[in-house]
């Protein structure tokens, strides 16, 4: 009965005499390799065990094992997705995928979308403009060209970076609103420091007045952009192409990039 026993569960003749006898005399049996499932029962218990290893594969054709993350898939197929407020742990994100796309291809372009509030949002979560700069030197910085498109919004720091992707390769979507506004920033402490983090704050301020004038196509200047800055500015999509900082509004599916193929290969 022991040796049926262990029949029905897909272990050799062998080990089933090798297993009996070890429990007669009372010793831990030594552990034998897998073998090949049979059965449906067989195929579930190895399929069980392949999911909760983290391990994946393919059996009869079906894919076993968790899924990869979002992200992964995206940048597998080039795709860098900026949806929140850039604070320091989403850019050591983006550099980070930057520097993969870098190293993977140099030669390929790729794809940066971009729904974000920038650095400052209305409810109080807030960054440095240095975070916005280092995504924009990186992407500078690597060979891989940036295509920058805006779903949504891109406010402040975000509408830099939109506009830092190559020119001719900017775009977007038609209902987008891109805001151009001063750095805000929140302090305290003795009043020293309060007028050092004040001129650190206008520093900024013209640094990124004078990032967007170098990236616009409409020939503005540093003074104009920070003109424009003063308050807040709100731009439709097809105001942001007259702005510069974009280069075409897509109105259609075939203006839109390729498809990614990660769905094929799951």
């Amino acid at each position: 009965l022991e040796l049926d026993r262990h029949r029905t569960m897909g272990v050799t003749a062998a080990a089933a005499v090798a297993a009996l006898v070890a429990s007669c005399a009372g010793v831990a049996p030594a552990r034998q390799p897998l073998v090949a499932p049979r059965g449906a029962a067989s195929a579930s218990r190895v399929r069980t065990m392949m999911v909760s290893s983290g391990a994946s594969a393919n059996f009869d054709g079906a894919r076993i094992g968790p899924p990869p993350d979002l992200p992964s898939l995206l940048l597998h197929n080039r795709i860098v997705y900026l949806g929140t407020g850039l604070v320091p742990q989403v850019t050591e994100l983006i550099v980070a995928q930057l520097l993969y796309l870098q190293f993977e291809s140099a030669e390929k372009h790729y794809y940066m979308y971009i729904n974000s509030p920038g650095t400052a949002s209305q409810d109080g979560m807030s960054g440095f403009e240095t975070d916005a700069f280092a995504i924009a030197d990186t992407m500078r910085y690597i060979k891989p060209e940036a295509h920058t498109i805006c779903l949504g919004m891109a406010y402040g720091t975000a509408a830099m970076l939109l506009a830092t992707g190559a020119k001719g390769k900017r775009a977007c979507l038609p209902n987008s609103v891109i805001v151009l506004h001063q750095p805000r920033s929140r302090t305290q402490g003795q009043a020293s420091d309060i007028a050092l983090r004040a001129k650190e704050v206008l520093y900024n301020r013209r640094v990124l007045a004078q990032m967007l004038a170098e990236r616009t196509t409409s020939g503005r200047t540093t003074e104009q952009v920070l003109v424009d800055m003063s308050r807040t500015k709100y731009l439709t999509a097809q105001d942001c192409v007259e702005y510069g900082i974009v280069d075409r509004v897509l109105e259609t599916t075939t203006e839109l990039p390729a498809v990614p193929t990660f769905l094929d290969k799951l």
